[in-house]
């Protein structure tokens, strides 16, 4: 009996250890024990909170925030720029996963609240952040089975590519200005893993604002966009010369679809089947324009 008492208590010591975790601005945080309520400020931590078997001890977040369904009715604290601290204070968090350039971090840490801060950007950052999360919930084992479930997913999305869909040159335009999103961007790899060659350079960084000009001289043969920023591509001047423009290879996504283009977190799986969709059916000829109307989801969007 005394033996079963020590295994016992040996391992209610062992489920109360103190986590510590590093983030992305090199911060070494220390939390008493696993997190039982948890705020998260960016999309792609929510939903990786939720795909690792937390989703209920998520109290409040960003207004971005819309997947799982579950997490649409809990309450909104803003955004990047906008974040209420009054409220976010008033749920109690445990912890608070927020992106790096969010700009409440020194006042939540003010106000003596536990943060991490995580920028995924590239899939090597997703991997990590995986991780780090991972490690917040104690759940360390869950994120590398997430991760090489991803990572597999977006493999066999290039396995289902035809040999005529490969090789084709993209432009994704994550944002007017233009922005694009660049070769090191978790976008712009999950393209290169499917055989596209994206047009823009590594060294212009993860998601660079472009020269239109540059664009049209790069000749891309397929265009990928948010139907937020479709209206006038076409118009745009020289556009009309562009391969993507000439033949209607342009994938325009939905709302719902740009959300999961758009996050770096457990959805890049799907990201990389609609990628390979587009990619499939450029190849094949004029690609069909949605039916749907713009409508912006609840809150905005991202």
């Amino acid at each position: 009996m005394t033996g079963a008492l020590g295994a016992m208590l040996l391992c209610a010591s062992a489920l109360a250890a103190p986590i510590t975790v590093k983030d992305d601005r090199g911060h070494t945080i220390m939390l008493p024990d696993v997190p039982k309520r948890v705020v998260s400020l960016l999309p792609s931590l929510t939903e990786t909170v939720c795909d690792l078997g937390d989703c209920a001890k998520v109290v409040g977040v960003d207004r971005f925030s819309n997947f799982p369904a579950r997490v649409q009715s809990l309450p909104k604290l803003g955004g990047l720029d906008d974040t209420s601290i009054e409220t976010l204070v008033a749920l109690k968090p445990d912890v608070v996963l927020l992106g790096v350039s969010a700009r409440v971090i020194d006042r939540l840490e003010g106000l003596g609240l536990k943060v991490v801060a995580l920028e995924p950007k590239s899939m090597t950052d997703v991997q990590r952040v995986l991780g780090k999360v991972g490690q917040v919930l104690g759940r360390e084992d869950d994120a590398r089975r997430l991760w090489n479930r991803i990572d597999g997913h977006i493999a066999q999305s290039a396995a289902t590519l035809p040999a005529g869909a490969r090789g084709l040159t993209v432009y994704y335009e994550v944002d007017a200005g233009p922005y694009g999103a660049g070769t090191v961007s978790f976008m712009g790899e999950i393209l290169t893993r499917l055989g596209a060659k994206n047009i823009i350079p590594a060294e212009l960084g993860p998601f660079p604002k472009l020269n239109p000009e540059f664009i049209v001289r790069a000749d891309p043969q397929v265009i990928m966009v948010g139907q937020r920023n479709a209206p006038g591509l076409t118009q745009r001047p020289g556009w009309q010369s562009i391969r993507a423009v000439k033949n209607q290879r342009i994938c325009v996504w939905v709302p719902s679809e740009s959300d999961v283009l758009v996050r770096p977190g457990p959805r890049m799986s799907e990201a990389a089947a609609l990628m390979a969709r587009c990619l499939r059916e450029a190849a094949a000829g004029p690609v069909a324009l949605p039916t749907v109307p713009f409508s912006a989801p609840p809150g905005g969007m991202r």
